[in-house]
């Protein structure tokens, strides 16, 4: 176990390092085709070229290697790495302000939209997939079949401007009106946007709407899968010793039936984060996803690279923890 922990944390390496290099090269393409872009801090008015200078030198825009169209600035990326990885340095915006301190701000509302979301599917998601899978070709699987298939079929955009115009606006002004629903319910939880005031309530619709297409795979993967195992030896070995059915399908059956399951939950953070910067901007929630659109309609490069690069070396844990846990679900499991 610890070898195959110590070879994936090696894995880490050259991942991290690509997937910064890729970002450092695109954002320093933008800017050697589009230009400095600390001229747009000055709006209409002309700066010195002393100051324009000095401005660029501090925000780390003026290696001569952006002046150069298709230059990869070999140079700066090294920096850069250097900063991260050996001063835990992620740069600068272009208000001056430490990308670290930014993440820092706004990471409890994207953990919080996170945790809702992966809460929501993986609970519903599975209890559905169950439901449907211990009941082939009726009713019930029938009815999660067509539901997943929709909710799958409407991308996530689209489901987010539907959700917050018919719940949160109409719906909630519906609510709104009457005194006697509490203003957490009507004002807090059927909101069409973040509210300040109930950080936590004002978040779980946004949390189910990013959960909502992950959540139709996994009961998909679930109700699949119990269908296999549910069939199996040893899911009858269990019954022919007289095993009550709540231990043969909670135990025997469910446990080996997510492991494919696990493996797309943890898969599914990454999609998760990405699906988050959608969700943050209809929902207008300030959080990290919301902070990489502002940062790259901007053109701040230390911002999305530093943020990335967090995100990269989050998902690359998680995966790893995934592989291990594995081996708690199914015992053959062993990483040497």
């Amino acid at each position: 176990m610890g070898r195959y922990v110590i070879r994936r944390l090696l894995q880490f390496i050259p991942t991290v390092l690509g997937t910064m290099f890729l970002l450092h090269y695109m954002t320093s393409l933008a800017i050697q085709f589009s230009g400095n872009p600390v001229r747009a801090l000055f709006g209409d008015r002309t700066p010195s070229p002393a100051l324009l200078a000095a401005v660029t030198e501090r925000l780390g825009y003026a290696d001569p290697c952006l002046d150069q169209k298709g230059n990869p600035c070999f140079g700066l990326f090294v920096d850069r790495v250097q900063n991260i990885f050996f001063h835990f340095d992620f740069g600068i915006n272009m208000r001056q302000q430490e990308v670290t301190e930014m993440v820092a701000d706004r990471l409890p509302f994207t953990l919080k939209l996170l945790v809702i979301a992966i809460i929501f599917e993986a609970v519903v998601g599975i209890a559905a997939g169950v439901w449907a899978g211990l009941r082939g070709g009726s009713f019930a699987d029938n009815l999660v079949k067509i539901s997943t298939v929709f909710v799958i079929s409407v991308p996530i955009f689209v489901l987010g401007v539907l959700v917050r115009e018919f719940v949160g606006v109409k719906f909630g002004n519906i609510l709104r009106d009457q005194e006697w629903i509490p203003d957490v319910v009507a004002s807090g939880f059927f909101s069409p946007g973040f509210k300040p005031d109930y950080p936590t309530a004002s978040l779980l619709i946004p949390g189910m709407v990013l959960g909502a297409v992950a959540l139709a795979t996994t009961a998909r993967l679930t109700r699949t899968s119990i269908m296999e195992n549910i069939r199996a030896d040893f899911v009858r070995t269990a019954r022919a010793k007289g095993l009550a059915n709540k231990r043969v399908i909670g135990v025997h059956t469910l446990r080996n039936s997510l492991i494919p399951v696990i493996t797309y939950l943890g898969v599914d953070i990454g999609s998760a984060m990405a699906g988050a910067v959608v969700t943050e901007t209809i929902f207008n929630v300030p959080g990290i996803g919301r902070m990489v659109t502002e940062a790259a309609r901007t053109g701040e490069a230390a911002v999305v690279i530093g943020v990335v690069t967090m995100l990269v070396l989050v998902i690359l844990i998680v995966n790893l923890l995934v592989d291990l846990l594995y081996a708690v679900l199914d015992p053959r499991i062993r990483y040497e």
